[in-house]
Parts: C-alpha cells; structure tokens; sequence
C-alpha cells in the first residue's frame, strides 16, 4: 500500500495526486482522532488510575513485544481493489482512516497498542483526540515522503532505502518506547 498513493501512480489511473494525499492525510488524521476521542471517552468512565504507572508499564511491554517480535497482529490489509474501484480522494480517504485506526489492519508494532493505551489513559476525550492526532499524523508521514518521486527508478529506490531503514527504525522504535517507558515510570515515583 505504501506505494501505491504517488504521483506517479495517481497519473497513471487519472487522478490528482495532490486531492488523493490530501484525502488520505485527512483521512489518518481523522481516524486517529475518532479511536483516541473514543479511548479517551472510554478512560474518563473509568476510576481514577495511577496513569503515568500504567502508561510506563504499557511502553515497556510494548518495548519488549518489539525486541521479542512478537507481533504483527492481524492480517488485514487495506483493499487494493479500491485503487481501480474508487476516486483518488475515496479510496486515499478511506486507507486513511483505516491506518489511522491503527487496529483495522496489520498492526506491525507493538508500539500502536501502547499508543492506543496511552489514549485510555489521558481518561479524557481531550487528551485521547491528541494521542490520536499525532498517531494518525505520525502514520500519513510514509506515504508523503514517496510524494517527491519523480520517476518509476526513483520510486522503486525510495522504497527500498525505506525497507533497508526497517531494521533501524524497529530499534529506535524499541529504544524510544524503553525510554519514554522509563521516564514514565520515573515520573509516577516522583
């Protein structure tokens, strides 16, 4: 999926790349929004809980689940179907806000589960819409760096310097996850 929204791609099925990304940001963002106001809403209802503890505790298991490997979770993708199907702003629109979920799809990092956690733990609608926010922000940034493609060689190449950084990226996903986890902590000590 990650190339398929491009310009490259968006001009050969007669699209506007700039309406599909803009639909399919949107649409991130909007999904990331609706699960973490959801999780936020579902945490006010809740007792109060020691929160900065509980959310240590939810990214250092997410840390060691990423170190151990031991997700992905799920095996549903995005429906490629859709490319030929649908408009350029429906379909970016709708792989948006299914990405922006986080869990309609293959959930590829634990570190999406703590995210998810962390919205709960805001125990407010407020909070959780800005955990979700930034969730669904941080999961459009792949797709719009393949923007700057200008050809089929340089696409190709781009996404494979991308595959090569996966490893570099799930160990600073593990180690980002550690520390925030240990800082948490720290703060709930305190």
């Amino acid at each position: 999926m990650l190339t398929s929204i491009t310009p490259l791609g968006e001009r050969s099925r007669g699209n506007r790349y700039a309406v599909t990304i803009t639909a399919y940001v949107v649409g991130c963002l909007l999904g990331g929004a609706a699960i973490g106001l959801l999780l936020g809403a579902a945490g006010s209802l809740l007792p109060t809980l020691p929160a900065l503890l509980l959310a240590g505790i939810a990214c250092l298991v997410a840390a060691l689940a990423d170190a151990r490997g031991w997700l992905p979770l799920g095996r549903r993708q995005v429906d490629e179907d859709w490319l030929a199907s649908y408009r350029g702003w429906v379909y970016g629109f709708g792989f948006g806000v299914q990405l922006g979920f986080g869990v309609v799809t293959i959930v590829t990092s634990a570190a999406t589960v703590a995210v998810l956690a962390l919205a709960l733990l805001t125990q407010s609608p407020a909070g959780g819409l800005l955990v979700g926010l930034v969730f669904g922000g941080a999961r459009a940034l792949p797709a719009l760096l393949l923007g700057r493609a200008a050809s089929h060689g340089e696409l190709r190449s781009m996404a494979a310097g991308l595959e090569r950084r996966a490893p570099a990226a799930a160990r600073a996903t593990v180690t980002a996850l550690a520390l925030g986890g240990a800082v948490l902590l720290i703060g709930a000590a305190t």
